[in-house]
């Protein structure tokens, strides 16, 4: 029986998707022009930009299920209700083709400027990241209830898991935003 604190391969894998998903996301925002950063390609679609509103607020919203978990007692039975659950984290994000609605909590705005949702991003991947490098907490142990039933209880690891698995969906989205009629095409400098 494992005392719940992150393998070393775990913990280079969460680091991995952290910085890759932040690269990612950054490089796929760096060129956007204006027209392209509120362009919806459907009415009541989201914009690059309302995407990037929303991978900063729910990057802080995670980071919390991290601590809440934390915060608790170690569930004696967190082996049992959460073993399996990183592979089910990772399908279920991917899927695309099924459509989940965003917490209140975490539907953009779009009142939030440009650089600003980006330095929030930043600042929070930071603080992701920084966690994911340091922490000698048994994340495993600690559990936490998804809102969502199809999870049921995930242990603080999968939480920190969750952060880049989500952002791999939306960069998805911007690809396919990118993808769409109608995108307005980058004017030459």
């Amino acid at each position: 029986m494992s005392d719940g604190r992150m393998t070393a391969a775990e913990r280079t894998e969460v680091i991995r998707l952290l910085e890759q998903t932040r690269d990612e996301f950054l490089a796929a925002v760096e060129t956007v022009t204006e027209d392209q950063w509120h362009f919806r390609p459907a009415s009541g679609a989201w914009s690059i930009g309302l995407i990037a509103e929303h991978l900063g607020l729910v990057e802080r919203g995670l980071f919390s299920r991290v601590e809440q978990a934390l915060a608790r007692e170690a569930n004696p039975a967190w082996e049992t209700v959460t073993g399996d659950k990183d592979a089910l984290v990772g399908t279920m994000l991917a899927d695309r083709d099924i459509r989940r609605e965003a917490p209140a909590a975490v539907v953009p705005t779009g009142t939030i400027a440009r650089d600003e949702a980006l330095r929030r991003f930043a600042e929070r991947r930071a603080r992701s990241l920084a966690f994911a490098e340091t922490t000698a907490e048994p994340l495993r142990a600690h559990t936490l209830d998804h809102h969502r039933p199809v999870y049921g209880a995930l242990n603080a690891y999968q939480w920190l898991l969750y952060i880049p698995l989500h952002n791999q969906r939306h960069i998805a989205q911007i690809r396919e935003i990118k993808a769409a009629s109608g995108y307005p095409e980058t004017t030459p400098v």
